[in-house]
């Protein structure tokens, strides 16, 4: 089984969509590819289907939607066992699909339900794995190794996460917890680039991302830093007073003593030490400073 959820939600056993079209499935199947091959508890279902009021047949409406999942896995697994096998792997992995049913896809355990992976691919545990990988090169000093793994994680991102299923209470806390995680690595892969010197290329890239994010303290202090580097120091200060402004009028707080330091460090700095500002807030930031 593959399952995509890092954009809009895609689950294919063998090759074939077992995605419904109704929302009510589709966030049933959502939650369940999510935490593949672990159990999702019946409560956490009925609470994002209907939040802190589920009807009386809950449970009998749940044991529908998930009937109607394996319905489209029975589909897609009965067309995998009569697919062609174009080697002695395939002819094993046909069989092997033969002998499985959409129970043992879609699995009824004590107290909730489980989604079988078969060994298949989740592009959020991929973006975990490879993420890891950078967070680890960047502690470790290798900043080349940092931006291509954190490069290839981000790569994984499609859109928001679950972009066109319409979400509860479960998967909305579970699609900002992904979004968190999006911005950690995005950070840390920009972090690894301004290393590397490349202060210019992030320009448009930061341009966009400060717009997006407009009390994230440490794009902004990445974009500071990637201006004045570029010799755009008016610039690199314009972007700390905007900042400010929206950070005491939104949030009724001043920027942090390090981004204030990295203000200090450009308004003192000279042509001769550019590349030495923001060398005090070397190591690797906290992310996910003030959203």
């Amino acid at each position: 089984m593959d399952i995509d959820v890092l954009g809009a939600l895609a689950v294919r056993e063998n090759g074939v969509s077992i995605t419904p079209t109704a929302p009510k499935p589709r966030q049933v199947l959502a939650l369940l590819a999510l935490h593949a091959d672990q159990v999702v508890p019946v409560a956490a279902l009925i609470e994002e289907l209907w939040g802190g009021e589920p009807p009386r047949s809950a449970r009998t409406t749940l044991q529908t939607y998930v009937l109607q999942l394996r319905a489209l896995i029975a589909t897609a697994l009965e067309k995998g066992a009569g697919a062609g096998a174009e080697s002695p792997q395939d002819a094993e992995s046909a069989r092997e699909d033969a002998s499985r049913t959409a129970k043992d896809v879609l699995v009824t355990l004590p107290g909730g339900y489980l989604l079988n992976s078969g060994g298949g691919t989740l592009d959020v545990r991929e973006f975990d794995r490879l993420a890891g990988m950078g967070y680890r090169a960047m502690d470790a000093g290798d900043f080349p190794s940092a931006a291509r793994l954190l490069r290839e994680a981000l790569a994984l991102w499609s859109g928001a996460a679950f972009a066109d299923v319409q979400g509860g209470v479960q998967l909305d806390m579970e699609t900002r917890r992904l979004e968190e995680t999006r911005l950690c690595a995005l950070d840390q892969r920009i972090e690894a680039d301004l290393r590397l010197g490349r202060h210019r290329e992030l320009l448009a890239e930061l341009t966009v991302l400060v717009s997006r994010y407009r009390t994230h303290e440490n794009l902004h202090g990445q974009f500071m830093l990637a201006l004045h580097r570029s010799g755009r120091r008016g610039e690199a200060l314009d972007v700390y007073q905007r900042l400010r402004a929206t950070l005491v009028r939104e949030l009724g707080l001043e920027p942090s003593s390090g981004l204030r330091r990295l203000q200090r460090s450009i308004l003192m700095a000279g042509p001769e030490n550019l590349a030495e500002v923001g060398a005090e807030a070397g190591g690797r930031p906290a992310p996910l400073v003030r959203v």
